[in-house]
């Protein structure tokens, strides 16, 4: 299950989910408010996230599209060990902010 909470203008997307084929429909339901917003800025925290496949990824890259064309940011937060590895080994991880936990990401938004 996942699910946002908002930390002052900044959205927050949790889960204890993995992030794959099955879990996106339930994910793309969660997100589709914070991408309404304007300009969107919203943080994955993928601490509790056990695993990424491929179609996560694109899932992740497609919503980073998506808040990019509204003028919004999406940015990581604290991904786990294996999170880490597949983010780095596909290159994937290259193409958004990561932060070690959900307060430095919510606090990058006000520099």
């Amino acid at each position: 299950m996942f699910h946002c909470s908002r930390q002052g203008t900044v959205d927050v997307i949790r889960g204890q989910e993995p992030i794959h084929l099955s879990t996106l429909d339930t994910l793309m339901e969660t997100l589709a408010p914070c991408l309404e917003r304007a300009p969107p800025r919203i943080v994955f925290d993928l601490q509790a996230t056990p695993l990424l496949d491929s179609r996560g990824m694109e899932f992740l890259l497609d919503a980073r599209e998506r808040s990019l064309h509204r003028g919004g940011v999406l940015k990581l937060a604290a991904p786990n060990p294996l999170c880490q590895d597949i983010l780095r080994a596909t290159g994937v991880g290259e193409r958004f902010e990561v932060f070690e936990d959900v307060k430095s990401a919510v606090g990058s938004f006000l520099q």
